[in-house]
């Protein structure tokens, strides 16, 4: 299977395990990476000296610290200690969202880095492309957590920017299987990013209480809400019912920031708390029934692409 993702990344298979808040610790890292994948931190729910000690767990628990990555949301204050910490720790593969590519890109590049941007939509990607990134994650609509205002699923999505960027395209967003694999490289895409499907395994992060409901979720299960402040997939509970109601009698960006508040994602997805927290997760969870290993997971999506491959 190797690839120019394979190359680019120095991983044996083009997968990514997303790089979550709350979700996407040093463990769950480790374990992406020694199954044989990109295994991402995700730093965007931690400071630096939290990000520190889960850089150093990772590397403690792999042999393969060239797959490790980190995941940096560009909106928070301190993202370029968080950038410098992991620079620090020798992390070489950064991947960047929520914000310009021109911010970070050649200064990262600068230093020897991978840099990888994820966007949704193809003007986007063209602009990460111009900023000289390596590649794309192309994430649909479907995704879970922080989403694209166009709405462009990831059926539409992956060949869009396909067609309008030379540097390596990664789909991402309702992918947890070996068929959705299968279907985002016939998109043209060159490996695939999973993160609900991460949710649930045994080295998430995720509290037992969250990866319980992401297995029973149904196809109705989620929606895209807040899109006129800081658009957000949610798993459907008591907050959830809270922010439709404000939403259906137009409340106001300010009220809807308010009633968020700070700590709801800690709340639901890593403390546990299912009616008070906010749980990001993707519409692909109505195919997840199951809590493996990392490394069981990984098997069985490299098999089920094969079975695929077969079927085309």
């Amino acid at each position: 299977m190797e690839n120019k993702i394979c190359k680019l990344l120095h991983i044996p298979h083009p997968i990514i395990q997303a790089g979550m808040v709350w979700v996407s610790g040093g463990k769950l890292a480790a374990a992406s990476a020694n199954a044989g994948i990109l295994g991402v931190i995700g730093a965007g729910s931690m400071k630096p000296d939290l990000l520190e000690l889960h850089v150093q767990k990772a590397k403690s628990l792999t042999s393969h610290p060239e797959r490790l990555a980190v995941n940096v949301p560009l909106l928070y204050e301190k993202t370029k200690e968080q950038l410098e910490t992991a620079l620090k720790l020798g992390i070489k593969t950064f991947i960047t969202s929520a914000g310009s590519p021109k911010t970070y890109t050649q200064w990262l590049k600068d230093q020897g880095c991978v840099v990888i941007h994820v966007t949704s939509s193809p003007e986007l990607a063209l602009k990460c492309e111009a900023a000289g990134c390596d590649a794309v994650i192309a994430e649909g609509f479907e995704a879970g957590g922080h989403n694209g205002r166009d709405e462009i699923t990831t059926l539409v999505l992956i060949p869009q920017v396909v067609d309008a960027v030379k540097i390596p395209v990664i789909a991402a967003g309702g992918i947890a299987d070996g068929r959705a694999m299968a279907a985002a490289f016939c998109l043209g895409a060159g490996g695939v990013q999973m993160g609900t499907r991460f949710v649930a395994t045994k080295e998430s992060s995720a509290h037992d209480h969250f990866k319980a409901a992401v297995i029973a979720a149904t196809s109705s299960s989620t929606m895209l809400m807040m899109k006129n402040v800081v658009p957000v997939r949610l798993l459907k509970n008591k907050f959830f019912d809270e922010i439709k109601m404000m939403e259906d009698r137009c409340a106001t960006p300010a009220e809807l920031i308010q009633h968020l508040g700070h700590g709801r994602a800690k709340e639901g997805m890593l403390d546990g708390n299912m009616e008070r927290g906010e749980l990001e997760i993707g519409q692909i969870a109505a195919l997840i029934r199951d809590i493996p290993t990392v490394e069981v997971l990984v098997k069985r999506i490299l098999a089920e692409y094969e079975s695929a491959k077969l079927r085309l």
